[in-house]
């Protein structure tokens, strides 16, 4: 079995064209109070050069958001209104810096896109980004390449989250979901699993998967370094090998969960 170390990832940044959406008026930081945490406070005193963002956009039912290319964490709020705030600080020790790392968001073909620009100077932190979102559940969501830990909150469309270096955690994803190359825990609640199944791999740390509705799948986990815990009730265990293999139906059986190369164990509860 190849075991998952800790991960170095190469940013990539996606291209995108056109416009789709309505950009409300400005949201102003006098408008906005973000959650500082110990950390962020610690960031701002070293780190006193900074410079924010802070806007509103109008957004249809399915549009697609991407997030790409952030170097800090992510918090992703969702609700019920059909517009999205992005609240965005850069930190950096000095203003010379500060002309690195920038961040773009644009309206593309396909909704909301929100890249940082990467960096190949030899300083690998010269600035830090904080991205707190606030946007629809009625939205599908990518998020690939970020520095730091991704919080998504529920989201009704399909889900996509790929080089994190961080924890990953999402409340709730309502259609299909794929993750892969995470330096760091995986938590995550499925309201349904959607024809096409879920595929999870390459986690470096915890995955623990929790279902809101009555479960029928089949499971496969594939080189894995800890325990295979499934406790959603009617799991019959089809085939097992300590830390190689292991596979599963639950309920009448049907989409695949698809989890392999975990440095960590795997869980899969009852939703409470």
């Amino acid at each position: 079995m190849r075991k998952v170390t800790s991960m170095k990832y190469q940013f990539a940044i996606l291209l995108g064209t056109s416009l789709a959406c309505v950009a409300l008026p400005h949201a102003g930081a006098a408008q906005y109070n973000s959650p500082v945490t110990r950390h962020e406070r610690q960031s701002s005193q070293d780190w006193s050069e900074q410079d924010r963002i802070d806007q509103t956009y109008r957004l249809a039912a399915g549009t697609h958001i991407e997030l790409s290319t952030i170097y800090g964490p992510v918090d992703v709020e969702t609700s019920d209104s059909d517009s999205a705030e992005v609240h965005i600080v850069r930190y950096a020790r000095s203003r010379e810096d500060l002309t690195s790392r920038k961040i773009s968001i644009e309206l593309t073909a396909k909704g909301l896109a929100i890249r940082g620009e990467k960096d190949r100077s030899e300083e690998p932190m010269k600035v830090r980004h904080r991205v707190i979102m606030r946007v629809p559940r009625n939205v599908d969501l990518s998020a690939e390449s970020i520095n730091g830990h991704l919080n998504v909150g529920e989201v009704n469309g399909t889900v996509s989250i790929h080089r994190i270096n961080g924890a990953v955690r999402v409340d709730r994803a309502g259609g299909h979901a794929e993750v892969s190359q995470v330096n760091g825990s995986l938590q995550m609640t499925l309201a349904q699993l959607v024809p096409q199944g879920l595929d999870i791999k390459r986690i470096n740390g915890t995955v623990n998967l929790r279902f809101a509705a009555d479960l029928n799948a089949d499971l496969a986990v594939a080189e894995f370094n800890g325990a295979v815990n499934v406790n959603m009730p009617n799991t019959s265990i089809l085939h097992k090998v300590q830390r190689q293999a292991f596979r599963a139906r639950i309920g009448l059986g049907g989409p695949p969960i698809s989890i392999s190369d975990v440095n960590g164990s795997v869980r899969l509860d009852p939703a409470g």
